[in-house]
């Protein structure tokens, strides 16, 4: 498990541009037949991968937990974006197709991720947050989210908002998640951009085609700063940090969000001739 310490609102707007990705962007997710996990200290989320091909992937504990199994004191949010897979909890077994949900609840001791066809394998990418309560696992196929359609195509945002792990659908103690697609021709999202200070948000980026990239922009309006970021990574956002992005092509995010509250209208817009 990597450990990752992000900087603070001080520091960041001093800080070159490794500088910035070691401290807010993960890289090393969806390696074939490995499970790679970061420990962030942002409201000690954990994220991590499973692309299970020649073999059945089970989660770990490790030291940094201080637990006897990973989920023994923490809840997962999970969103498949490959091929159809299972997984098991608990001896109980849920089926995954492509953009289905599952959350995981705290106490849950055996995760077992599998892939269904080792040519289009399964690609999980999970949410780890703390936990105080045990609630219910369930599984969210797509077309059970929360659909929302935003934007327009003048200011090239037009995107279609799936909000899968959220009040309504899934109890949980913090975690709140789901994906955002952008429609053809559209680039932006999160525009104008917010912070809210309550919790904090990380963004996975996929769905990028080859060569393509995003500008993530991050940092506080007075002074905005930008992580270049490749198909398949994460930007961590800290509480005091917007979130907004723009791509060269049209992409898809998955979006998890843990802290105070899970309130989707708990934000503290900006306003955009404030950015510099």
């Amino acid at each position: 498990m990597d450990l990752k310490y992000s900087a603070d609102k001080i520091r960041y707007r001093t800080m070159l541009n490794e500088e910035l990705r070691d401290a807010f962007v993960i890289s090393n997710l969806f390696q074939p037949d490995e499970m790679p996990l970061t420990y962030s200290d942002i409201d000690r989320g954990v994220i991590g991968s499973a692309v299970p091909l020649s073999k059945d992937l089970s989660l770990p504990t490790h030291k940094e937990l201080a637990a006897d199994y990973f989920a023994e004191r923490r809840e997962i949010g999970v969103i498949n974006i490959g091929g159809d897979g299972t997984i098991i909890v608990d001896g109980a077994r849920y089926e995954m197709a492509n953009r289905d949900s599952l959350y995981i609840a705290k106490g849950s001791r055996e995760v077992i991720f599998s892939s269904k066809e080792k040519t289009t394998p399964a690609k999980f990418y999970f949410v780890s947050y703390p936990a105080h309560t045990a609630y219910q696992t369930t599984h969210v196929p797509q077309a059970s989210a929360h659909r929302i359609e935003l934007g327009t195509q003048a200011k090239a945002n037009k995107r279609v908002i799936y909000q899968s792990i959220r009040p309504g659908i899934v109890e949980t103690c913090q975690i709140v998640m789901g994906f955002t697609s952008l429609e053809e021709g559209n680039v932006w999202n999160t525009f104008p951009p917010h912070t809210h200070k309550r919790r904090s948000e990380y963004y996975m980026y996929f769905d990028l085609p080859e060569g393509e990239r995003m500008l993530h922009l991050m940092g506080e309006e007075e002074n905005v700063r930008s992580l270049i970021l490749s198909n398949q990574e994460v930007a961590l956002s800290p509480s005091w940090s917007m979130h907004s992005g723009c791509g060269t092509s049209a992409y898809t995010f998955i979006w998890s969000m843990g802290g105070e509250n899970q309130e989707f209208d708990d934000m503290d817009h900006i306003t955009p001739t404030n950015l510099k």
